[in-house]
């Protein structure tokens, strides 16, 4: 016998060779999960999925834009392959790519839209696909999706126009995928972290600490674990009654808070 909460179960997770992928990853094979891990740089996956092996949990590594139908089938594939089935896909992979919406190319809203919206939406319907053909015996033995959104979302961020409609809309996708996925016990959810102390964010700016522990109501900004606790609840066997929904992690910013200052700000990605 074992008290892991996720014993038994397979996990995909996308964008996850670093920062809230990576911890999501970590965490559901720490509690005794298989985890295909998929990363768009190969030997960030590859160094990722061996540092997890090496604190003693099951993952495999799979390189590959996470917005590529065929890298979703191999992420299924390896999934079944590795571990026998599939009962939990993570959306996580995305990018940030900020400007003016007068100036905005063209380019870069195709691009945002085609891994944030596109991608996720193609990994849920392939991980639900798996989930309902693993239904045997009159059993529907279900599972768990969730989509990674953000608080932008929720509140305009100047900058972050074509990010935020993506955001939005994978909230959107959520809830209403509750009508196809609930007669197959699958449940979907969303996150949407606030600003989150990641190899990325301190790298881009080194200030971000300061700055958003300034503006957040409890004085600090996420770190990695505390997205990936609220992932995990909805993930886990505790949340199964919850579907269709959104969880807010950003210490209250949505509620109260104003803005970074932006000014100077350049295009950037995740």
């Amino acid at each position: 016998m074992t008290d892991k909460l996720f014993a038994d179960q397979v996990a995909i997770v996308t964008g996850a060779a670093q920062g809230i992928g990576f911890e999501i990853a970590r965490q559901l094979a720490l509690q005794g999960a298989g985890v295909v891990l998929n990363d768009l740089h190969g030997a960030l996956a590859e160094e990722a999925a061996s540092s997890i092996q090496k604190e003693g949990g099951r993952c495999v590594a799979v390189a590959g834009d996470a917005s590529d139908e065929e890298v979703i089938a191999e992420m299924v594939q390896q999934s079944v392959e590795h571990f026998g089935k599939l009962t939990i896909a993570v959306a996580n992979a995305g990018i940030t790519l900020f400007g003016d919406f007068f100036e905005y190319p063209a380019a870069d809203l195709r691009r945002v839209l085609e891994t944030n919206l596109v991608g996720s939406f193609l990994l849920a319907q392939a991980a639900a696909r798996q989930m309902r053909h693993q239904d045997s015996g009159g059993q529907r033995t279900g599972g768990r999706i969730l989509l990674m959104s953000s608080v932008v979302g929720h509140q305009a961020h100047e900058y972050l126009a074509a990010y935020a409609m993506t955001k939005a809309g994978l909230e959107m996708l959520a809830k209403n995928l509750v009508l196809e996925l609930s007669p197959h016990n699958i449940t979907i959810n969303a996150v949407a972290p606030g600003a989150t102390l990641t190899e990325r964010t301190l790298q881009e700016d080194p200030t971000y600490a300061k700055v958003w522990s300034a503006i957040t109501p409890t004085g600090r900004p996420a770190i990695r674990e505390d997205i990936a606790h609220a992932a995990l609840f909805l993930l886990s066997p505790l949340s199964g009654h919850i579907t269709g929904q959104s969880l807010v992690v950003d210490g209250g910013w949505t509620s109260v808070s104003p803005l970074p200052d932006l000014s100077g700000m350049n295009e950037g990605g995740t």
